[in-house]
């Protein structure tokens, strides 16, 4: 095991008189230091007892799921197998019920979500090796301005892949209110077909303010939704700014929605999400819109010719669809076949899964720590003194977060 650097600096403030592993008792700090046993199979399940509240945890590697659900009570290890049973044979009630479980901010319904989610992570992997090691699902991220007409064009799509014989889930993020708190959720009624079709699941989510227009929790949907059998799963967000494109870092393609005469389009999006699209759609090509939206395609042929080469074998393409009367929704999802087939025999699939969940377990991190940050005893006090301080102009912000940071590190 490799010993994280701040215990092997600073033992002395961590470490009580009696430090104990399991299997393992160190006498000293000394002791502990020396030891060259520490393997993973004594660690399968350890437990730090330090001096230091931050630092005493549990930590389990690859620990099995009914090692996991130890510490539950019946209650909730009958609520994990009945999510889970339910969540395997492809019942939308289970997984409705499950996302919510995930989505929970309680410290307790977190560890039963995440101990649901070890069992489906399991069913998932043997289901891939059943699958000779080809991903079960093609996540495809869209993303595009108010008024591009990206649910009228999930209706028509998911319609269509379901009649050819897919499952299709939506994940629908709506953005919350910065001065309620609230979402209008809405997306749902703007997909009335498509939500009653059997094949198909729909889930609006708020994103509670999460930069970026995506949950904290939708990469954990994803996989639910995978976990359920449905083998297309569509993740829907907001926004076309530089740092609203996080989409694109849990899918496998990602899908830029633009709507034609809306002023000069080049400008108006940002340069970021552009790098970032696989494929950029025109939608509403049809009426008095079709010439307008051919200008616009040109434009954008154009200009995606100057953007750096993200992929060895995938060249981004730019079509014209009508969401309203079918027009290139076929050969769009041709389009995308071919974009998947070429990035699963390259391997550039599989190798940017990978990067993905490395992606988002930092931006995890980052998240937990801030809300750590935030509730420390240190810091807990100072905060509201300081953002007075930098409102009334006496500190400035960079001082203000100087001294918070400083309190932070004196109180660990």
């Amino acid at each position: 095991m490799k010993i994280p650097s701040v215990l092997l600096r600073f033992p002395h403030r961590y470490f009580s008189k009696r430090t104990y592993f399991k299997n393992l008792t160190f006498i000293s700090r000394s002791d502990f230091l020396c030891n060259e046993s520490l393997t993973p199979v004594h660690l399968h399940c350890s437990k730090w007892i330090c001096l230091s509240k931050c630092l005493s945890r549990e930590l389990c590697h690859q620990t099995p799921p009914e090692q996991e659900s130890e510490g539950l009570s019946d209650r909730e290890k009958g609520l994990v197998d009945r999510l889970y049973n339910g969540l395997v044979q492809g019942h939308r009630a289970c997984l409705a019920e499950a996302i919510t479980l995930i989505e929970s901010t309680q410290t307790r319904k977190k560890q039963v979500a995440q101990v649901l989610l070890q069992k489906v992570l399991s069913y998932h992997r043997e289901q891939e090796k059943l699958n000779q090691g080809k991903p079960l699902a093609f996540r495809v991220g869209l993303s595009g301005p108010p008024g591009a007409g990206k649910s009228t064009f999930i209706e028509c799509f998911g319609k269509m892949l379901t009649e050819r014989g897919h499952k299709v889930s939506v994940l629908a993020v709506d953005p919350s209110s910065s001065t309620s708190g609230g979402s209008l959720l809405g997306d749902k009624t703007r997909m009335t077909e498509l939500s009653r079709d059997m094949n198909a699941y729909i889930r609006p989510s708020p994103t509670r303010g999460t930069l970026g227009g995506v949950t904290r929790t939708t990469n954990e949907a994803i996989l639910l939704c995978e976990g359920g059998g449905y083998n297309v799963v569509l993740v829907e967000t907001v926004g076309v700014g530089q740092s609203e494109f996080a989409v694109a870092d849990m899918v496998d393609m990602f899908i830029l929605v633009l709507p034609p005469a809306g002023g000069d389009e080049l400008q108006g999006i940002k340069r970021g999400i552009i790098e970032m699209a696989d494929l950029v759609v025109i939608n509403k090509a049809d009426g008095d819109l079709t010439v307008p939206a051919r200008r616009i395609q040109a434009e954008y042929v154009s200009a995606m010719k100057l953007l750096r080469k993200r992929s060895k074998v995938w060249r981004p393409k730019v079509m014209r669809i009508s969401a309203k009367t079918g027009e290139g929704i076929s050969d769009m999802w041709d389009k995308m076949t071919e974009f998947r087939d070429l990035m699963l025999t390259s391997g550039e699939l599989i190798a940017k899964r990978r990067k993905q969940q490395k992606v988002w377990m930092w931006n995890l991190i980052q998240e937990n720590m801030l809300e750590h940050f935030r509730s420390h005893l240190a810091v807990k006090d100072k905060i509201p003194l300081l953002e007075e301080k930098v409102l009334s102009g006496v500190l400035s912000p960079g001082l203000a977060a100087d001294l918070l940071l400083k309190a932070f590190k004196d109180g660990l």
